[in-house]
């Protein structure tokens, strides 16, 4: 049987709407949401998911880094914590349940704990991370690599596009960058973290499931390449004797489309950027930039795909007689899902839905920062035909109360199962 009834989940879900739609109106403009990182909106929406967080009977601060945070006790007092939480922040003309989601959907399993007057042997501590998307500074997870202890020190220098350093952005909204590590957690105070999200793909959707669960997310690695060949006359060079490398380019980007799905179904490949100089309408292209961004779950099935394309590359300009190079600006590594995380989820949402359906996250999530500290799971909530970081984000209240009844069951799962050695279960 479930933590939460039907009916307790449905009006959960309907409250995790409405302040879904109360915290869409936090925005630094009237017509589009944006919000970010250490801006007025980042602390107003702070304050309210602070009491948010008290209503349902947790201590709330504010951390050094400025993530809200709350707590509610365990059983025995000062116990380790089960980690809940995603982020505030947005991206620019963004939609309202990227991070939001999560962080409400956790306030609720505190909520009907506290409705049942129950404690568990974990503590639960939610965060709302104050910065995932890196909108404002260019660096990504500032919030959550707070928790971790793992910021650079050339972060605080860091300027936005006003010329606007991260310290200085601290101290504009009373923050001191000097006790940025303060926010950083001992590895004992923290069991594990468990983030829900919506999915921002498709796969659920098209399985016509509510939930799933993830298995990883994507590592990625991005290039800036270049296929030089020889300009010439559009009108007097015949077709035999060309260098045209923007021709090459395009024999490469279709092979780029056929090969990624062939070496993995879960593999993925984008050129997203195509400049062909020198541009001119009757000038055949003597040189083509463009960039490559490869991701996957497994690192080295995603080195195999990098490589078999270079190769490629370097083969096409090989027979057109052009030279072929590549730079890599960008590497991040796939982030394994704890599998015993991974279980419990399962059998969460197999419970509330029937079956459970694994997946991998193509997105970046705070959980890849936790990981490097703490065991991670991650439960996916569908959305309207994976469309995210734009206005028409949108999901549907009866997926909300399904995925409610779900992660409140697994965080009971987890907590009441916790053994005093400090491993999971």
């Amino acid at each position: 049987m479930s933590l939460l009834s039907l009916a307790d989940a449905q009006q959960a879900a309907a409250r995790v709407m409405a302040r879904c739609d109360r915290l869409a109106e936090i925005s630094e403009t009237p017509d589009a949401l944006t919000r970010v990182y250490l801006s007025p909106e980042h602390l107003q929406a702070n304050q309210l998911v602070g009491e948010w967080m008290e209503a349902a009977g947790m201590r709330v601060w504010q951390d050094s880094v400025g993530n809200i945070c709350g707590r509610y006790e365990a059983l025995e007092p000062g116990a380790p914590a089960l980690l809940l939480g995603s982020h505030l922040d947005t991206v620019r003309n963004a939609g309202r349940y990227d991070g939001m989601l999560g962080v409400l959907t956790a306030i609720e399993t505190v909520q009907a704990l506290q409705q049942q007057q129950r404690r568990l042997p974990l503590a639960i501590e939610i965060v709302g991370f104050g910065d995932e998307e890196g909108t404002r500074f260019g660096i990504t997870l500032l919030g959550s690599r707070g928790l971790t202890g793992s910021w650079p020190e050339s972060w605080v220098s860091h300027p936005d596009g006003n010329s606007i350093t991260v310290a200085q952005a601290m101290d504009d909204v009373g923050l001191n960058a000097h006790e940025i590590g303060l926010a950083a957690r001992e590895v004992k105070d923290i069991a594990a973290y468990l983030e829900l999200h919506i999915e921002q793909g498709p796969c659920l959707e098209q399985e016509g499931l509510a939930l799933g669960v993830v298995t990883a997310i994507n590592g990625a690695r991005r290039l800036n390449c270049c296929f030089v060949g020889e300009a010439g006359h559009a009108g007097t060079v015949p077709m035999s004797h060309r260098k045209d490398a923007l021709a090459a380019a395009a024999e490469w980007m279709v092979f780029i489309e056929q090969a990624a799905p062939q070496h993995s179904p879960q593999l993925v490949a984008t050129v997203g950027t195509l400049q062909a100089l020198p541009g001119a309408v009757n000038v055949i292209p003597g040189e083509v930039k463009l960039s490559l961004d490869v991701r996957g779950p497994d690192d080295r099935a995603l080195a195999e795909l990098l490589s078999a394309l270079l190769t490629q590359a370097e083969a096409i300009a090989l027979r057109r007689g052009l030279s072929f190079s590549a730079e890599e600006y960008y590497q991040i590594p796939a982030t394994r899902c704890d599998e015993k995380l991974q279980a419990v989820l399962s059998q969460a949402v197999a419970q509330v839905q029937g079956r459970s359906l694994s997946l991998p996250s193509g997105a970046g999530h705070d959980a890849i920062a936790i990981a490097e500290r703490w065991p991670v799971g991650m439960l996916f909530v569908r959305c309207d035909r994976g469309i995210s970081h734009h206005p028409a984000e949108s999901v549907q209240a009866a997926d909300v109360a399904t995925a409610v009844r779900a992660y409140a069951q697994a965080v009971n799962d987890v907590a009441t199962s916790w053994p005093s050695g400090g491993s999971l279960p």
